[in-house]
């Protein structure tokens, strides 16, 4: 299958890679012109593990290209991919559409023959008619098929999660593209996974649904854990006691300083605004937006009252900047709300960050990036995690103390062990679990 990728973000460049990995030949094109040739010179412009390789190999094999003309790809492809970004539109929280709609121009000028338009860029419901809608007005003649197929990619994880899914959504309206659709996922179905085929509107909703239960899941878990802190219980045995229920489950029931990341808060604030613009407000998934949000601004409230009530003139080496490990993403990370909040107690920041430092230096002012987390230990009145990176679990913790002019952590995501904090002679703070072990 021949397919044509629009976009090279994250969703793009992912997704047109694990195609041509399929087996598929794939251009993936993008506006921005440095952005092309740096992935031509063989730049991968985002942090993602193995996508380096994949990429590599597949532009050797000659099934991967890369290019800025649509018109050159899109008349011989026999499917065309919206993989753009849908940023949370500025004063109303609505998904703003301008980039898909644009695509949706751009391919109705230059495509030909019967081709499938596939929105993969999350959108809200409705967006498949609009773009159908578009492309029909500039081209009455045309023969195409619009098609919902939203990702599901995990950052840090996602050529796995492509390539096992948990399951494929498709939302087509007729039978040709549901069955071009088969073709171009045929490999998944050796694996024999899951191929949700449903309309467009349903397609719609399944990812924002599922992004918004995932956020809520967090969300109950963490509020939990401030019950946990109230009562003397452990919210990591409450999440295991009941995530066991297989009705529950036990993913994204880890307490911590709230969700972030490029889907999640814009995903469920973008849920909200739909469901309050058709008359269904969806109250649940309002109240989850409202609590996120307050969270991790009391995460640096934790900080001040770890630190004796005050900030003023004390050093806070804070280890993690990106929203979660494995990606050098620092969209909505709770650091971009705590650290300020620090700041603004006092607080001089010492900062690392094993793969967000470039992007959070653009964010985050006045503080001291470091090249490793024991040089952002030197000094510090205070050290908090607030992303869980593989190279803190495992810290020295008796250079760490050495290190720091006072030995005070606060963990907020229960890396460590209250009872191996307390022996080590630490001042431990964690999220939702007693301070000391219990006897």
């Amino acid at each position: 299958m021949r397919i044509t990728m629009i976009g090279t973000g994250y969703v793009g460049l992912v997704s047109g890679a694990c195609f041509a990995d399929f087996g598929h030949d794939v251009v993936c094109v993008d506006k921005d012109r440095s952005k092309i040739e740096k992935l031509e010179a063989g730049e991968i412009p985002i942090f993602e593990p193995g996508l380096e390789a994949l990429v590599a190999e597949n532009v050797k094999a000659g099934r991967l290209s890369f290019g800025l003309d649509l018109a050159a790809s899109t008349p011989n492809s026999d499917a065309v991919f919206i993989a753009v970004g849908t940023p949370s539109r500025r004063g109303d929280g609505f998904a703003d559409l301008s980039y898909v709609h644009k695509a949706a121009e751009e391919i109705a000028a230059v495509m030909d023959g019967y081709t499938i338009v596939v929105t993969k860029s999350t959108v809200p419901v409705g967006t498949g008619s609009e773009v159908e809608n578009i492309i029909r007005k500039a081209r009455p003649d045309a023969d195409f098929s619009v098609v919902s197929n939203p990702e599901f990619l995990r950052e840090g994880a996602a050529i796995e999660d492509f390539k096992r899914p948990d399951r494929v959504v498709v939302g087509a309206e007729d039978e040709r593209a549901i069955k071009l659709m088969r073709e171009i996922y045929r490999p998944l179905y050796l694996n024999e996974t899951p191929i949700v085929f449903t309309d467009r509107a349903t397609s719609e909703l399944i990812k924002y649904a599922a992004n918004a239960f995932l956020a809520t899941k967090i969300t109950f878990i963490n509020e939990m854990a401030d019950l946990c802190e109230k009562v003397g219980a452990n919210v990591q045995e409450v999440a295991k006691g009941i995530g066991l229920d297989g009705r529950i489950g036990g993913k994204f029931l880890h307490a911590g300083p709230g969700y972030g990341g490029s889907c999640f808060p814009k995903d469920t604030l973008a849920l909200v605004r739909t469901a309050q613009s058709n008359n269904a407000p969806a109250r649940i998934v309002e109240a989850v937006v409202k609590i996120n949000d307050e969270r991790k601004l009391k995460m640096a409230e934790r900080v001040i009252e770890a630190c004796d009530g005050s900030l003023e003139g004390k050093t806070i080496a804070v280890l993690g900047l990106t929203f979660k490990p494995n990606t050098d993403d620092m969209r909505d990370s709770p650091s971009l709300d705590i650290v300020p909040a620090l700041q603004a107690a006092g607080a001089a920041i010492q900062a690392f960050d094993p793969a967000g430092a470039a992007e959070a230096k653009t964010l985050l002012e006045n503080i001291s990036y470091t090249d490793g987390p024991y040089q952002a230990l030197e000094g510090a009145d205070a050290v908090l995690i607030i992303t869980e990176w593989d190279e803190f679990r495992a810290l020295d913790l008796d250079r760490v103390k050495s290190l720091m002019k006072s030995p005070t952590m606060i963990d907020l995501r229960n890396i460590y062990l209250p009872e191996e904090m307390d022996e080590k002679g630490f001042n431990y703070y964690s999220i939702g679990r007693p301070r000391k072990a219990r006897v």
